[in-house]
C-alpha cells in the first residue's frame, strides 16, 4: 500500500512523472509476466499469498520502471562539421544551433533539462526559455547555464570562451585547483575566457560579433595570432602554419575579415604585425619578422 501511495504521488507531482509512468505501463504489458504467471503450478493454499506477491512485485517494477524511463533521454543525438563547413540545426524545443567549421556536439534533451556537449569548436545558440528544464553547454574547460539569450561557446586545445550576444548566461569553469573566481554571470556585449589559468574576468564586446561566422565573416578583437590562425584554419584547404608559434604568442590581432578572401588577409597581415609571410605550394608559412631577417 505504501509502495501504491508513493507511486501515485510521484505521478501527481508533474505532468512528465505521469508520461514517464504511461511508458513504464506500457514496458510492463509488453512483457510476458502473465505467460510466467500461468506456468508456474502452486498449492491452492498459496496461490493468494502468489497473486499478492505479484501484485507488489509488479508495483515495485512499475514505480522502479517509471523512474528509470524519467531519467532516459528524450532526444540524443550528435552534431558535427567538417573543415570549410557550417551547420544550423531547429532543436525539438524551438532552441536554433548553428555550428562554425570543425565542431563536434552531442545533444541530449531529458524530461528535467537539456544538455550540450561541446568536444571542440564554436557552436552559437538562440535558446527558447523553459524554466523546468534548464538549457547548459559543457566543455573541458567549463559548463554554462543558459537563463534566456543567444550566446556563442567556442572549445580549443588550450580554452573555452564564451560571448554573449543578448540575455544572460552563468558561467562555470570546471574544477582546476585554480585560484580564481569559479562563475560569473555575463550580460549582451560581454565575453569570458577560461583556461588553464581558470576563469578570467569579463571583457566587452561587440554584440553584432557573436558567431560572425555565420554571415562569413571572422571577427578578432586582441585576439592572440596563434589563436586567431586556428579560426581561420577551420575554413582554409591550404592551411597556416606558424614557424616560432612561441615567438608568435604575444601578438595580438583586431579587425573583422571576411572569409571568402583569405589570400588578402594573408597578404596584409604583415601590414598589421611584425610577422612574415611566406606562400608555399601546400601551405602560407607564418613566422616572426625578425626571425626571417637573421635567417636571410
Amino acid at each position: 500500500a505504501a509502495a501504491r501511495e508513493e507511486f501515485v504521488r510521484w505521478r501527481q507531482t508533474d505532468a512528465r512523472h505521469e508520461s514517464a509512468a504511461l511508458t513504464a505501463l506500457d514496458y510492463w504489458r509488453a512483457t510476458a509476466a502473465g505467460e510466467l504467471q500461468g506456468s508456474v503450478a502452486l498449492p491452492e493454499t498459496a496461490r493468494a499469498g502468489r497473486r499478492r506477491a505479484l501484485r507488489v512485485l509488479g508495483l515495485g517494477l512499475l514505480v522502479a520502471g517509471g523512474r528509470w524511463v524519467w531519467r532516459l533521454p528524450t532526444e540524443d543525438f550528435a552534431l558535427r562539421t567538417e573543415r570549410g563547413r557550417l551547420l544550423a540545426r531547429e532543436l525539438a524545443d524551438g532552441s536554433q544551433v548553428h555550428l562554425a567549421a570543425n565542431t563536434q556536439a552531442t545533444v541530449r534533451y531529458f524530461r528535467d533539462r537539456r544538455e550540450v556537449t561541446l568536444a571542440q569548436g564554436e557552436m552559437h545558440f538562440e535558446v527558447r526559455r523553459d524554466p523546468a528544464r534548464p538549457f547548459t553547454v559543457s566543455t573541458e574547460w567549463g559548463r554554462v547555464e543558459v537563463l534566456g539569450t543567444g550566446f556563442s561557446v567556442r572549445a580549443r586545445a588550450g580554452g573555452m570562451r564564451v560571448a554573449v550576444a543578448h540575455g544572460r548566461v552563468a558561467v562555470f569553469a570546471a574544477d582546476r585547483g585554480a585560484a580564481v573566481d569559479a562563475s560569473v554571470v555575463l550580460v549582451g556585449g560581454q565575453a569570458v575566457d577560461i583556461d588553464r589559468y581558470g576563469l578570467h574576468a569579463p571583457s566587452a564586446t561587440r554584440a553584432d560579433s557573436v558567431a560572425a561566422w555565420r554571415d562569413g565573416w571572422l571577427v578578432f578583437e586582441d585576439t592572440p595570432l596563434p589563436d586567431a590562425i586556428a579560426q581561420w584554419n577551420d575554413y582554409l584547404a591550404r592551411p597556416i602554419r606558424l614557424r616560432d608559434a612561441g615567438a608568435l604568442a604575444s601578438l595580438r590581432l583586431s579587425g573583422s575579415f571576411p572569409m571568402r578572401t583569405p589570400d588578402a588577409f594573408m597578404r596584409n597581415l604583415p601590414a598589421m604585425l611584425a610577422v612574415a609571410v611566406e606562400r608555399r605550394d601546400d601551405a602560407w608559412v607564418v613566422g616572426p619578422r625578425l626571425a626571417r631577417r637573421a635567417a636571410e
